[in-house]
């Protein structure tokens, strides 16, 4: 006897249910939140809106904004996550009892060793790519105290005198540029474009910092002799 279409219906299995999210402490919470918007952030850009974030932060959409009340709050906190300044980079620039060399060949292996990891290169590359404005502060920074200390540092031990204009000045800012993205190329190399680091990342900056100084005392001095155009 054949069974009844009824009788031989299998009862179908509970629905999965996801787990419920572990009680965090306030404080603990917030960061999970950042650190995970931190790698979000790094693999995804800032592209997608909240709902999809707190998705893939893995909290609901309410919860984030209990902490942060806006995608772009959330984000400015992981920008000074990322992109924290160390005090002694400006200090040690300014000290004039250490050589020239060798005060530029401990900041830029120091900086290079902050900034060449992959979260810090995708997301300012993000930034400067879909975010406009978020990184003018942090390149304002850079202007203020590394660049310009760096080339008041560089005619004392030039014995060159100020640049006597703007134009003069964003000449030598560029040279300056020349010195800085060649370290920071170094991050696009690994984490953009998938290449390997050099083994010895101190040597390599040392020889840029050495590539500078020898020929950038002499565009200061040739700056000074040119005539500006009639």
């Amino acid at each position: 006897m054949a069974a009844s279409p009824r009788a031989s219906r299998k009862t179908p299995p509970p629905a999965a249910t996801a787990p419920a999210a572990r009680r965090l402490a306030p404080a603990d919470r917030e960061r999970q939140i950042v650190d995970q918007a931190i790698d979000h952030f790094t693999r995804h850009g800032f592209a997608g809106s909240t709902r999809e974030l707190a998705r893939e932060i893995g909290v609901t959409q309410p919860l984030l904004y209990r902490y942060f009340p806006s995608k772009q709050a959330l984000i400015d906190r992981v920008y000074a996550e990322v992109f924290q300044w160390n005090p002694a980079w400006d200090t040690g620039l300014a000290d004039r009892s250490v050589p020239l060399q060798q005060r530029l060949h401990r900041f830029y292996a120091d900086y290079a060793h902050t900034i060449l990891q992959e979260r810090w290169i995708r997301i300012f590359i993000f930034a400067g790519l879909t975010r406009e404005g978020i990184n003018d502060t942090y390149l304002a920074r850079l202007r203020r105290q590394v660049f310009l200390p760096l080339l008041a540092e560089l005619r004392v031990a030039c014995g060159v005198p100020e640049p006597h204009d703007a134009a003069m000045l964003e000449a030598e800012v560029e040279l300056v540029w020349s010195l800085h993205a060649s370290i920071f190329y170094l991050g696009v190399r690994k984490w953009i474009y998938g290449l390997r680091l050099p083994r010895d990342l101190d040597a390599v900056v040392r020889r840029q910092v050495d590539t500078f100084l020898h020929g950038a005392p002499a565009v200061l001095r040739a700056l000074r002799q040119e005539t500006p155009d009639a």
